[in-house]
């Protein structure tokens, strides 16, 4: 059967087949043709995959999102985040990083916040005289803050894949991580600058407007507060706190600044159900392919390989880590997610590792992979929105996915920078 599994999976992964339709094609073809197990395991196993009450989080966190985006929430935090740092050396790249660790905290994704805020600074910084394709590729690097800092599609799912974290643990392992990413890229951002030359965008506000442009924006900011304080208050579960949020962008939308209309309330709908459909088909196929992985003692088989090179906890958590880096150059994240955590999980855990900490090794990782070619999918959104060249921004980001990979070492080197949080409030596991 693994045989049949593998052939086929890379074989219809070099024709150029979506990962999803990739993993649920040869997952099927390999049981049907195996005679193990009977026919009706596919679609058990492919309703199993979605049948989650924690995964109803996934399509309110979108929702929430697209709520946000309509009624012009991301606007405010955009000149909310102009008014902060727009005066620094190199304003516009640290508005861009500042506006990606605020709209982080309401959509959980890289490619909301892709094709959104970082598509608009995008533009204000080639109209700012960056160059086009050093603003793409910052764009893109900053988008990948999005699935780090809480609340994280991405840490959802990979909770339902780990029975031995939680989704609060997971968000609050992401807070200092996501932080140290944002701090990163702004460095790297500031260094860039000075060597190029741009030149500042905006005067220093005064405090007057500053003030003013936190208490526009102070409604978006509170939804992240308001979701993470309600999980670890016990007010509400994680998929409850994703259904809160929505309501609450709704009300302040309509009663606060009224600035949400039926027709943008409609097309938000629209568009989170449309996102909806596409990540549960991807969970839904690539759970077929995982299910094999396991019952073909795959991760069994990885562990033994491993121990027989070091029995050293970091550098098996490097050899992980590079494992995953290299799954993510040709798989998209989510398949990639739910592929790797029953495969490699069982290996870290053998050696000792923090679940906490290995879950950030991984989310992390797998983040980056979507800004590295020849996937990366969100190179493409940034190409596409940008009407840039693929290859031309791919070699801008080299230096800030090199800043991204020294944030990823530090997760690695330094477990408590992912677990240290979650031990202090009691979400360790």
């Amino acid at each position: 059967m693994a045989p049949i599994l593998f052939t086929l999976f890379f074989a219809t992964l070099v024709v150029g087949f979506p990962v999803a339709f990739t993993m649920g094609l040869s997952g099927a073809v390999a049981i049907l043709m195996g005679g193990e197990f009977p026919s009706i395991v596919i679609v058990q196993q492919m309703f199993k995959g979605i049948n989650s009450f924690p995964l109803m989080a996934v399509p309110f966190f979108i929702l929430a999102a697209e709520v946000m985006t309509v009624s012009g929430m991301t606007e405010r935090l955009l000149r909310f985040a102009n008014d902060l740092v727009g005066h620094i050396r190199g304003g516009l790249g640290h508005v861009n990083v500042m506006v990606s660790m605020l709209f982080a905290g309401i959509s959980g994704s890289a490619l909301a916040d892709a094709a959104g805020p970082s598509a608009i600074v995008m533009r204000m910084m080639r109209k700012g005289g960056y160059d086009a394709n050093y603003a793409g590729a910052l764009s893109a690097a900053t988008a990948t803050i999005g699935p780090i800092i809480p609340p994280s599609i991405l840490m959802v799912i990979y909770a339902i894949s780990d029975s031995r974290v939680t989704v609060a643990g997971l968000f609050l392992a992401g807070v200092v991580p996501g932080i140290l990413l944002g701090l990163t890229l702004a460095a790297s951002n500031h260094v860039i600058s000075v060597k190029r030359g741009y030149q500042f965008h905006s005067e220093r506000p005064t405090l007057r407007q500053l003030g003013k442009s936190f208490w526009e924006a102070l409604p978006a900011i509170v939804m992240p507060l308001l979701i993470i304080g309600g999980i670890l208050g016990g007010v509400f579960t994680p998929t409850e706190a994703s259904a809160a949020a929505v309501g609450y962008a709704i009300l302040v939308s309509t009663l606060l600044t009224r600035s949400l209309s039926m027709p943008a309330l409609g097309k938000a709908f629209i568009t989170a159900g449309v996102i909806t459909g596409s990540v549960l088909l991807i969970v839904s196929l690539a759970s077929i392919f995982a299910w094999l992985l396991t019952i073909l003692q795959i991760p069994q088989e990885l562990a033994s390989a491993i121990a027989a090179l070091t029995e050293g906890k970091l550098t098996v958590m490097f050899l992980l880590a590079a494992f995953a880096l290299a799954c993510g150059l040709v798989i998209d994240t989510l398949p990639a997610l739910i592929i790797l955590v029953p495969v490699l999980g069982p290996v870290a855990a053998q050696f000792g590792i923090d679940p906490l900490q290995f879950a950030m090794m991984l989310v992390l990782n797998l983040t980056i992979g979507m800004v590295t070619p020849p996937v990366g999918p969100v190179l493409f959104v940034i190409s596409t929105v940008g009407r840039l060249k693929l290859e031309a921004v791919s070699k801008a980001i080299i230096p800030l996915l090199l800043a991204e990979l020294v944030v990823l070492a530090l997760v690695i080197l330094f477990p408590d920078l992912s677990t240290a949080l979650p031990i202090a409030l009691g979400f360790d596991h």
